[in-house]
């Protein structure tokens, strides 16, 4: 075996560097060999050609355009720059859903998520995180949504953006930062409206991920109302594969009304409840899933929370995330001068224990990955390390 050069030059990283300028053609290539083409607008038939309309770029208005004729009635339309709290001007190529999307997925809050818990805190490498699940919602709702002829873009903002209001710990995070807030805290409407306030979302996406929750308001929007489904989809049958995985329970354990109407593999599940929506939506006009379908996913949800999220293990872990971050937002709240030098998140004049130093604390402490959390309140508060959440395995 050859020893690692000093300098670091090995042939690889020779290799790499001699493509640091790509390679010269009629426009700079990535690969010398390239033959990647497309056919340039009225190449073959000129402007007025058969295959003109084809060719030309579907630059962000003739697409718009487009949408008129494929998406169903009633499924949102993408118009100019979107329906935003302050105006900007358009995208010369994308519609104003496919910018929120592209927004969200460069959002902090949203790679946080990788950080946040699931179901389990501290997961291991194969359990998901609320990112993974945010990619997964996604990846049911646009199935949904292509087939029922809705707006795929707008979909796919909501979709990944619906989470990004969660706390450290899970929902119990929820529980511990509600006492603190006049109306209390709720993922959605904190994800919709502060977590993601930057952005300048559109008021379709804005409404979609506030109101996600089958505990909210219906969305306005199909596009809002399928995420809903989605959301309770994806987590229902990935809970539960990670569930049997960590051997919390066993596959016999499955419901037999989920495993007659749709299997055991989750795969098949995933099918069978895109399907029961899909079915529902074209049959009736209106957004909803199929009986069968629907009584299984009830069956499914009502297992995992006896089995999954109710067990006695999952309530003491929730207990230790609601007396760490509660413990968070005081110490916080009392000395908002530590946000602003940490995070900037905080003005320079909020003053100690005031309501503004409140809602600082429990917008900071909110934003926190589970680690940061944790390791925070061992560094600052002296806490107990026997006392913190403890991951399946600890």
């Amino acid at each position: 075996m050859s020893q690692f050069p000093p300098d670091g030059k090995t042939d690889r990283n020779v290799r790499w560097a001699s493509t640091m300028s790509g390679y010269w053609g009629p426009a700079r290539l990535a690969h010398a060999d390239s033959d990647a083409r497309i056919d340039r607008p009225g190449a073959a038939d000129g402007p007025e050609g058969p295959d003109a309309g084809r060719q030309l770029p579907l630059e962000r208005e003739a697409r718009e355009e487009r949408e008129e004729g494929f998406l169903a009635p009633g499924a949102t339309r993408a118009a100019c720059g979107g329906a935003r709290s302050r105006v900007e001007d358009p995208d010369p190529w994308r519609t104003c859903f496919e910018r929120d999307r592209d927004r969200i997925l460069h959002a902090t809050s949203f790679r946080r998520l990788a950080g946040k818990t699931q179901v389990f805190v501290f997961p291991q490498d194969h359990q998901r995180t609320r990112l993974t699940h945010a990619l997964e919602v996604a990846q049911v709702a646009t199935a949904m949504a292509r087939a029922c002829r809705l707006n795929v873009a707008l979909t796919e903002a909501i979709a990944l953006g619906h989470d990004c209001g969660h706390g450290p710990g899970g929902h119990a995070s929820e529980d511990a930062l509600d006492p603190f807030l006049p109306g209390g805290f709720d993922h959605a409407p904190w994800g919709a409206h502060v977590s993601l306030a930057p952005l300048n979302l559109c008021a379709q996406t804005i409404d979609g991920i506030a109101n996600h929750s089958w505990s909210r308001p219906a969305p306005a929007s199909p596009e809002g109302e399928v995420v809903s489904w989605a959301d309770r989809v994806a987590y229902v049958c990935h809970d539960w594969e990670d569930a049997v995985l960590t051997g919390i329970v066993s596959p016999h354990q499955l419901p037999a009304l989920v495993r007659d109407v749709c299997g055991d593999r989750r795969s098949a599940q995933l099918g069978a409840f895109i399907h029961g929506v899909v079915a529902a939506t074209l049959r009736t006009g209106q957004v909803g899933m199929e009986e069968d379908a629907a009584e299984a996913l009830s069956a499914f949800r009502a297992c995992n929370y006896e089995r999954i999220y109710l067990r006695e293990a999952s309530v003491r872990q929730g207990e230790a995330v609601v007396h760490v971050l509660r413990a968070l937002v005081e110490h916080f709240a009392d000395r908002p001068h530590l946000i602003a030098e940490t995070s900037g998140d905080a003005p320079p004049d909020v003053h100690a224990g005031s309501e503004q130093a409140l809602v600082a604390a429990v917008t900071y402490v909110a934003g926190m990955t589970d680690r940061f959390a944790f390791r925070q309140a061992v560094a600052l508060l002296g806490w107990d390390p026997d006392k913190l959440p403890a991951g399946v395995g600890s």
